[in-house]
């Protein structure tokens, strides 16, 4: 199960091949056939009715993979077409015993130029593996659009061809594939930013490389799985009160923006605090109670309101609503200096960019790129383009638990592995979801979990929640809201 969860780099991967052959006493070819046959299992699931398939291949062992694949295919009955770039006689070591395997099988190659037509039912493609690392060259740019254009399944190869499986980024260009089969160690550039889209469903196959070969080469990521690495809190003694389960306090709803307050409130009931409290514009008070009575709900216009609140609360939520003014300043500055635990997000992060004010190991930051280029000094698409970078560096600044927002959400810490939550789904992208989630970290956190722990449970709950929700009406009009109902019911599955 272990291996299953583990996310590697293209280093990290090259580490694990060489010490499977090398160590393990298993022949390149031997795991290139396996590749090459879990490839085809695949595609043969995603339909069997395929009668024709087109292989692309490259120059290097991924190359070697799409000619086993074209040899299984042959083996069936099926007609493959197999599309090489440059020429076959290049192919070297593995690769070169497997397109002679292919040839054997009655697989008889051509030369891939833009005027190619792709025959198949089905496309395979085996033209870039983990070892890209500038640009895709013109060449394999135009076979990458041809696939593209295809509007036909598509199977990917250990990695779908141009992206880089360091980062999830495309190097230029990268094929959208609908399935990706990856070997021996799981990419993480598979699971966040734009690789969730190009690569599609996600198939792993370790290719029965044993565990002694896994045990040298430990991941520094972690697929975060809700119930498997990743635990709710356990079952309530029969004898809990409310102050068993933390005083919540959220913070913000400047004038015009109470419901981002709200919601992160409702979220944190849900999530199971014992007592949430509100402090927010006077105006926002009926409005709140009317929706929510369970909630305290006080009127704040500055420090001097919220010192006496402070002292009641657990942990403290600030950011939902609460503007970059002197409102919001005064209230962030003065729950700061209440050294307790806090989840800052929205204009929190904002302020706290401009401000720099100091962090204490017991914060959660909840950034999404925009906030993250803000608090490091840098650009949204330097973020977008190294995720796990980013993570390391708001990480190293701040010293605290930090939840990097976005398609396939990042969570880490001091002294922590880095997570990756590939729950979640593009409906998530409308105003309040972070609200949200910021308001089920602060509900775990006055359970007893730790900053890191609630992080990633609150993490893979809202994203869950959203899953759950998406299945049954659909992503498009998803709301914040949508959510919070189902939060409790993740949080008490056994």
């Amino acid at each position: 199960m272990q291996r299953l969860l583990s996310l590697f780099s293209a280093a990290e991967v090259r580490e694990l091949d060489r010490i499977a052959i090398e160590e393990g006493g298993i022949p390149g070819i031997v795991l290139m056939k396996r590749a090459g046959l879990e490839v085809f299992r695949a595609m043969s699931k995603l339909d069997a009715s395929f009668a024709s398939v087109t292989v692309l291949c490259g120059r290097g062992n991924n190359a070697g993979d799409g000619y086993i694949v074209a040899g299984y295919a042959a083996d069936h009955g099926m007609d493959v077409q197999l599309l090489q770039l440059g020429l076959s006689d290049a192919l070297r070591g593995d690769a070169a015993l497997a397109r002679d395997w292919a040839h054997e099988r009655g697989v008889v190659e051509e030369q891939f130029d833009s005027a190619s037509e792709l025959r198949g039912e089905v496309l395979v493609d085996a033209l870039l593996g983990t070892g890209l690392t500038g640009l895709v060259r013109d060449e394999f740019a135009a076979a990458i659009d041809a696939i593209n254009r295809c509007v036909r399944p598509i199977v990917s190869v250990d990695i779908p061809s141009g992206l880089s499986a360091d980062t999830g980024v495309p190097l230029g260009r990268a094929v959208s594939a609908n399935l990706t089969v990856t070997f021996i160690g799981a990419k993480r550039g598979l699971y966040t930013g734009a690789g969730k889209e190009h690569a599609g469903q996600v198939v792993y196959a370790d290719l029965d490389v044993d565990d002694s070969v896994f045990d040298q080469v430990p991941a520094q990521v972690e697929l975060l799985r809700l119930g498997e690495n990743v635990g709710i809190p356990p079952p309530r003694r029969r004898d809990a009160h409310k102050g068993s389960f933390g005083h919540v306090l959220v913070v913000g709803g400047d004038r015009g923006m109470g419901g981002a307050a709200l919601m992160a409130a409702e979220a944190a009931m849900r999530s199971g605090a014992g007592l949430v409290s509100v402090a927010t514009r006077p105006e926002h008070i009926g409005g709140f109670l009317a929706r929510r009575p369970e909630l305290m709900v006080r009127a704040v216009d500055g420090a001097k309101d919220l010192s006496p609140l402070l002292e009641r609360a657990t942990v403290i939520v600030v950011g939902p609503g609460l503007g970059r003014g002197a409102f919001g300043e005064q209230l962030l500055k003065t729950a700061l200096d209440s050294n307790k635990p806090i989840v800052l997000d929205a204009d929190a992060l904002n302020i706290i960019a401009q401000k720099r004010w100091p962090l204490s190991a017991t914060t959660v930051v909840t950034p999404h790129p925009g906030e993250a280029a803000r608090l490091l000094d840098s650009q949204s698409e330097r973020i977008v383009a190294d995720r796990f970078a980013a993570l390391a560096s708001l990480i190293e600044r701040y010293g605290c638990a930090v939840v990097l927002k976005g398609a396939g959400t990042l969570v880490g810490g001091p002294h922590s592995r880095v997570g990756v939550c590939a729950d979640g789904n593009p409906g998530m992208a409308s105003g309040g979801m972070g609200d949200v989630l910021s308001g089920i970290i602060g509900g775990l956190l006055a359970q007893g979990l730790d900053a890191i722990h609630a992080a990633r449970v609150g993490v893979c709950v809202h994203a869950r929640a959203a899953d759950g929700a998406a299945a049954k009406s659909g992503e498009r009009g998803l709301l914040a809201t949508d959510l919070i109902d189902r939060v409790r019911g993740l949080l008490n599955a056994s």
